[in-house]
């Protein structure tokens, strides 16, 4: 093993960096490296390594096609899970200012009223509604009842919305 270098190794570097060898190098230079040792292992090291990674880059090229494939397959299914979530997550919303504004209406009412929910209950009981049928007598506010029990079917259906779609989700 020698430590000297030779005095072509440069220019034969360049040469083989920039593709030129050995078509494009001159019949000197390819006549000292049939007879250079160090510079002959430069060229069989280097075009070793060059074939080594044109190969392996033509390998990652053929995978890369699939795996471009497979992301772009999982981009389009992505866009179009959210193009059709996008009804039910406006559903949601809804349903859920609906429960907010159902609550508040509701609260406020009893509140005015003195916040007297057991004597309501109490009117509301299937005992007394049928001993008062007559819609004359006046004992039942059929009005207060009406719209207690819209807004309550309103609530459930807003609640059994937001329930079936969190389902999916």
């Amino acid at each position: 093993m020698t430590l000297r270098t030779c005095s072509y190794e440069n220019e034969l570097t360049q040469a083989l960096k920039n593709g030129h060898w050995p078509e494009g190098c001159g019949p000197e230079l390819r006549a000292h490296v049939d007879a250079c040792g160090s510079c002959g292992d430069l060229v069989l090291v280097t075009r070793t390594f060059q074939r080594a990674r044109s190969e392996s880059e033509h390998v990652a090229l053929c995978g890369s096609s699939s795996l471009l494939w497979w992301r772009a397959q999982l981009r389009r299914r992505n866009a179009a899970t959210e193009r059709v979530s996008r009804p039910i997550t406006i559903a949601q919303t809804f349903a859920l200012f609906v429960n907010v504004f159902v609550g508040i209406v509701f609260v406020a009412s009893q509140y005015r009223h003195g916040l007297h929910w057991a004597s309501w209950w109490s009117a509301l009981a299937p005992l007394r509604a049928l001993h008062s049928l007559p819609i004359g007598s006046g004992q039942i506010d059929w009005n207060l009842l009406l719209l207690v029990s819209g807004f309550g079917v309103l609530a459930l259906l807003s609640l059994v919305v937001v329930y079936l779609a969190s389902e999916k989700s």
